[in-house]
């Protein structure tokens, strides 16, 4: 490794625990170069901003995220539900990890659409995945026609994703305490699963 990619990496490195343990908004910059052991001055050389080395990090936890989530879904040997059940299971665990994966996902999304789904994902299509095949082919052996196959994937991203958005909500109006919280998401890596399937039948 060179120096520079060596230095680089160091900075990431160092600016992803920073911001897991502070959060995005928390951290600043001299935080993340005296953990590093650097200047802010080479730190801002390599990255240019608080901004620009958040958003290099959780692009590339995304686009390796996203790519375990595709061999998942291109597997022709796993059932479905054991795909939904490995699905949310990873997202949950990757968020919990990350919190502040959710808001920077729709930030993106609103921001450039095309861009990031292309940087994340790829060329992949939903309709061209073995999972969409699955659903189909759930779909039609319980004779299910009331609605399109899509749905399945938009509810599965919803019910993973929106209770980490609403975290901040339900903590406050007093729902659930951190730790409570916790639990519930870890129950729902065995209920998002029959939830979705039991919508297929």
């Amino acid at each position: 490794m060179t120096t520079a990619a060596g230095t680089e990496e160091k900075i990431k490195a160092a600016a992803r625990e920073i911001f897991l343990k502070k959060g995005f908004a928390a951290t600043r910059t001299r935080d993340i170069a005296e953990h590093a052991d650097i200047n802010i001055a080479l730190l801002n050389y390599y990255f240019r901003s608080k901004e620009k080395l958040f958003q290099q990090i959780m692009m590339e936890t995304l686009s390796t995220f996203f790519g375990s989530l595709l061999q998942i879904f291109m597997d022709r040997e796993s059932a479905l539900q054991t795909k939904f059940e490995q699905c949310a299971s990873q997202y949950i665990d990757l968020i919990k990890q990350q919190p502040d994966i959710p808001m920077f996902i729709l930030s993106e999304l609103r921001a450039q659409p095309e861009a990031f789904v292309q940087s994340i994902a790829g060329n992949a299509r939903l309709k061209d995945l073995v999972i969409y095949e699955q659903i189909v082919a759930e779909m039609d052996e319980h004779q299910q026609k009331a609605f399109d196959p899509v749905h399945i994937m938009i509810n599965v991203m919803s019910l993973t994703l929106f209770p980490f958005v609403a975290r901040p909500m339900l903590q406050t109006i007093g729902a659930v305490n951190p730790s409570e919280f916790d639990d519930l998401m870890e129950k729902r890596k065995q209920l998002i699963p029959q939830w979705i399937m039991e919508m297929l039948k």
